[in-house]
């Protein structure tokens, strides 16, 4: 009897080595390949992301902007926008002012120039609808600006900062907006222009 067990333990041992082996966790996930890089949260669900069109790239470092004249005026010039920290630096010249002439100069909420006085260029760009004031001290405008001085020779050179507008078409974004030269000084109080008269010239914001 002895014999005959020890007979069939060999032969029920060489049974089980012939069975399927069930796969191991090991087996069924795919060997990971160390170069490769780690995949994202986006990649995971098969989504990517949009890149951002070299143009809207270009929209948000810089703009320019053309001054032409309103009816019976002569005044012109040629204004850059660029983003700096905190803000957006203006710089360009304007032309055709009277000699040592000092003037209002905003952006106002709509790139529209094509009424003969400009006025359909809407009033300030004010997105935070906040009080007229003066950049830097206290409450303003987003579309709010020091004034202009012209020289000798009636030239303007513009270098100046709006504080609470973008370079975008977004919210608080000034590209599509206009940009007004005014008549007059502005006093930095008057509600809502600063008693700055009559739109010498207009421009469009435009992305470069």
């Amino acid at each position: 009897m002895r014999h005959a067990t020890l007979l069939i333990l060999p032969a029920a041992l060489l049974l089980a080595a012939c069975q399927p082996q069930s796969p191991t966790d090991d087996a069924a996930t795919p060997p990971v390949d160390p170069a490769a890089p780690a995949a994202s949260g986006t990649a995971a669900t098969g989504a990517t992301p949009a890149a951002m069109p070299e143009a809207d790239q270009a929209a948000m470092a810089s703009a320019n902007a053309t001054l032409a004249p309103t009816e019976g005026n002569e005044v012109a010039g040629r204004l850059e926008f660029g983003s700096v920290d905190g803000g957006i630096r203006i710089t360009g010249e304007v032309t055709g002012l009277s000699p040592g002439s000092e003037h209002g100069f905003h952006v106002h909420e709509t790139g529209d120039c094509s009424a003969p006085d400009a006025t359909s260029a809407g009033g300030h760009f004010n997105p935070a609808t906040t009080d007229h004031g003066r950049v830097g001290q206290g409450e303003h405008h987003a579309g709010d600006s020091d004034n202009i001085v012209a020289n000798d020779a009636g030239t303007a050179m513009v270098d100046t900062l709006l504080r609470g507008a973008t370079l975008d078409q977004g919210e608080t974004g000034i590209i599509g907006r206009g940009v007004i030269v005014h008549a007059d000084p502005d006093d930095y109080t008057t509600q809502p222009t600063g008693n700055a008269g009559a739109r010498l010239a207009c421009g469009v914001i435009e992305a470069q």
